[in-house]
């Protein structure tokens, strides 16, 4: 496949909170797709990046509701949401995007989550599916049309992020050898079969 310049290579969630050892929500594996994505941006005129950006006292965060991380859920206005471990807290060591991430050419850090009362898994809307954080508009004005996404996680934001974008009239790409997963029961086969259906393509970077 080759690219053009109206490709963009989105970089989903590569923060320590995700990648570190010991982090709060450290997806497994996840630090190893680091070389992989600095390789492969390389070849893509137009890289964007997203940043989970968490308050305190978030309606994600089990420790606002006095639950268990994982386990529980609860049920928002805007449907069910999972709860996690406090992560990506706005400034602190664990929300900054792992410096091993090497993307000079970046042009955008897209931050998401930042409102207290609404999660926000996709790059383009918040979990209730109304709220846009602008990137469809973004990409839009600069003709950007097909977009391959990578990092983590596959089953949450990464896969949201993708059913978004095709929902939105994006050609658009799962590089999956450049994505790891939380691995909830049933999430993987759930947004595989979100991609199935709604014409999201899983690829590898071999492919390219």
């Amino acid at each position: 496949m080759d690219l053009t310049p109206h490709d963009a290579l989105l970089v989903i969630d590569m923060q320590n909170d995700f990648l570190v050892e010991g982090a709060p929500l450290k997806v497994r594996g996840g630090e190893t797709l680091l070389p992989g994505i600095n390789a492969i941006a390389r070849g893509f005129d137009h890289v964007l990046c997203t940043q989970d950006w968490h308050p305190a006292g978030h309606i994600s965060f089990a420790s606002t509701h006095g639950k268990q991380p994982f386990e529980d859920s609860i049920e928002a206005s805007y449907g069910t949401q999972s709860l996690w471990p406090d992560h990506c807290l706005q400034g602190t060591a664990g929300a900054h995007l792992h410096a091993g991430l090497h993307l000079p050419h970046a042009e955008l850090i897209l931050r998401k989550g930042f409102r207290t009362g609404v999660d926000s898994y996709s790059a383009f809307f918040e979990n209730d599916r109304v709220t846009p954080t602008g990137l469809a508009a973004y990409l839009r004005e600069r003709t950007l049309t097909r977009l391959f996404f990578v990092g983590v996680a596959y089953d949450f934001c990464v896969g949201h992020s993708a059913l978004a974008a095709v929902r939105l009239g994006f050609e658009t790409f799962v590089l999956e050898d450049l994505t790891a997963a939380v691995d909830l029961p049933g999430t993987i086969a759930a947004v595989q079969e979100g991609f199935s259906t709604q014409g999201v393509r899983r690829m590898s970077v071999a492919d390219l």
